[in-house]
């Protein structure tokens, strides 16, 4: 759970060449909108329609496949007797140069034309710098919580980012705090206190109670933290960068992963842990190549799953993007019980339940929301022709 998906809630939006994407709610493919008219669609429109549901389903596997794949191979690591916090931490941004191969791939004639300036480079770098870091701290936070959590009760407690979310756009983007908004955030939290005050949660073994509670208020502080870095990016893309191109956004993934990166390296050697690399490598249950395949194969499934999310906003909708990213969330308990053997109790159960139920409450304030902004754009269209005739 590192940046791999600040973009969920962000809208493709020019605010001063008044472009604006949007999308059928029955997944249609996205249309432009230049001035209230409704026009060409966008970088996809030489795509013929199979094409572009081939590379929708694309990016929907690589964004369920690389999260999962990169939880449960963390939990891997832990128990095979891995025990090194940065570098959980360092595996989730490292492989960031895998994404120069979709920006070098993307050629500015592909890119909607914008007249927006630029920020400066100073602004730039503070920007990249400071969320960076914020980034670092997220993941180590999510790195401790997954050492004393099991991979099932992890991801579930991580659900309760959507209730984070649903209260910092409150506050940070002045999003409507909905009845269902407000149903969604009550059972997120109901569902994570069920996971806090049960006693068979299945913690990893030779975790303690009080390594228990460290895990999971680590990994609620880090959805927290996590929601707070997705308020506050959608508020740098409407404020200070004012376009939200595809390879803009690529290009934030990868400055802030750079530093997000040298950040988990320096923590790697300011704390010592790099000293009981070797011996761990040694020690790993599975083998020295196994310790290596892991955490590289770990680093390669969080920049797949980065792709995949901005590959999903690209090609449909930030909206779309975050429903995929919370059904692999709700598939990770079950893969977790079928990989791991985790215990899946009844509480465990009612708590799935309760983060699903909070789940599509949310999203389907969110098509509620996508339907009403369509609707007010088509009216606004045929006032517009009404008006010119």
């Amino acid at each position: 759970m590192n940046d791999k998906a600040f973009f969920f809630f962000f809208t493709f939006y020019d605010t001063d060449a008044k472009l604006e994407l949007c999308l059928c709610t029955d997944i249609q493919e996205p249309i432009l909108v230049k001035g209230g008219e409704m026009t060409s669609k966008l970088p996809l429109a030489g795509l013929k329609r199979w094409q572009w549901w081939v590379l929708v389903a694309l990016n929907i596997f690589f964004l369920i496949a690389g999260q999962s794949a990169a939880v449960l191979l963390g939990r891997f690591y832990y128990d095979q007797g891995g025990n090194s916090k940065w570098m959980s931490t360092l595996v989730q941004t490292a492989a960031f140069p895998i994404l120069f191969i979709p920006l070098f791939r993307l050629s500015p004639s592909h890119e909607p034309s914008t007249i927006s300036a630029s920020p400066s480079i100073v602004t730039l770098t503070i920007i990249y710098f400071l969320l960076g870091v914020l980034i670092a701290a997220d993941n180590m936070l999510y790195s401790v919580g997954l050492l004393y959590l099991s991979a099932s009760t992890y991801s579930l407690v991580c659900a309760t980012q959507l209730a984070f979310n649903a209260v910092f756009s409150f506050f940070i983007n002045k999003q409507m705090f909905t009845s269902l908004i407000l149903n969604s955030v009550v059972l997120l939290s109901l569902s994570a206190s069920l996971i806090a005050v049960n006693d068979d949660s299945g913690e990893p073994s030779g975790a303690s109670k009080l390594k228990y509670a460290i895990g999971f208020i680590c990994t609620l502080g880090a959805s927290a933290m996590y929601s707070l870095l997705l308020s506050v990016m959608q508020l740098t893309f409407q404020k200070v960068l004012k376009k939200e191109t595809f390879s803009v956004v690529l290009e934030m993934q990868i400055y802030t992963s750079v530093v997000a990166t040298c950040a988990s390296v320096v923590g790697l050697f300011a704390s010592g842990e790099w000293k009981t690399l070797s011996g761990e490598m040694v020690s790993f249950g599975k083998g020295s190549v196994s310790y290596v395949m892991t955490l590289v194969w770990t680093a390669v499934a969080w920049q797949i799953c980065s792709v995949g999310v901005v590959g999903l906003i690209f090609t449909v909708s930030s909206l779309f993007s975050n429903v995929i990213s919370t059904v692999a969330l709700a598939l990770v308990p079950i893969a977790s019980l079928i990989v791991f053997h985790d215990q899946m109790n009844g509480v465990k159960v009612i708590a799935m339940l309760l983060a699903l139920w909070g789940f599509a409450s949310y999203i389907y304030q969110n098509y509620l929301d996508d339907c009403e902004a369509r609707r007010t754009i088509v009216n606004a269209n045929e006032t517009l022709n009404d008006s010119s005739v």
